[in-house]
């Protein structure tokens, strides 16, 4: 599968200042861009940033960031989903995963995250592929947020929302661990049938064991 990549742009205003929400970034670009230091939620700062590096320069890898200036304050990633997740059993080419999203205290709020879902989604070549998200409770900044496992759920179905992804049923034992986390997905406008069957099969992979 050709993996297009379009570049798209926004302007984003907030009571902190403007941020320039941008993507698919390249490699080059994001390693010369400085990455905020509050940017920890899955490694420290530097580690992700190299990270984000490496996706980038995945065939099927995208990268949009919310910046100031030279510096990254949010980021969203899409690539295929990990080898050792049930997702990637299908080896489908058309299914990606938004595997991270994060943007800094500063800027929650401020419509950051949803804006790097638009952005991400206004590249026609999304609509090429199914797109994934798995939510889990255990990711959440709870503690920083003040915020329950359900007002926390609720915002981020609403983030997702925004770009076009909506709850799927699913029986992996992970996700259905605890009542909060979930499936989320959009399939594009161009998803043959056949693929949206074994999308299907994939949500349902123990159905025949009851």
């Amino acid at each position: 599968m050709e993996h297009k990549k379009i570049y798209n742009a926004m302007e984003l205003k907030t009571k902190h200042g403007n941020l320039i929400i941008e993507g698919p970034i390249s490699s080059e670009d994001i390693a010369r861009f400085d990455f905020h230091q509050d940017l920890v939620a899955f490694r420290p700062p530097a580690q992700q940033h190299k990270a984000i590096v490496g996706i980038a320069k995945l065939p099927e890898g995208r990268i949009l960031i919310a910046r100031d200036n030279m510096t990254i304050v949010g980021y969203v990633t899409y690539l295929y989903p990990d080898p050792l997740e049930r997702w990637s059993k299908g080896q489908m080419t058309n299914l990606i995963e938004l595997g991270a999203i994060e943007v800094i205290p500063k800027y929650r709020g401020a419509g950051v995250g949803k804006s790097l879902l638009r952005v991400s989604m206004m590249d026609d070549a999304m609509e090429d592929y199914i797109t994934i998200t798995t939510e889990y409770y255990w990711h959440w900044d709870l503690k920083g947020t003040g915020l329950n496992v359900w007002e926390y759920r609720k915002i981020m179905e609403k983030m997702m929302n925004a770009g076009g992804l909506e709850y799927f049923a699913t029986d992996d034992p992970e996700i259905s661990s605890h009542p909060a986390n979930c499936l989320m997905a959009k399939i594009g406008s161009r998803i043959d049938t056949e693929s949206i069957q074994r999308f299907d099969q994939l949500r349902f992979m123990n159905r025949f064991m009851y």
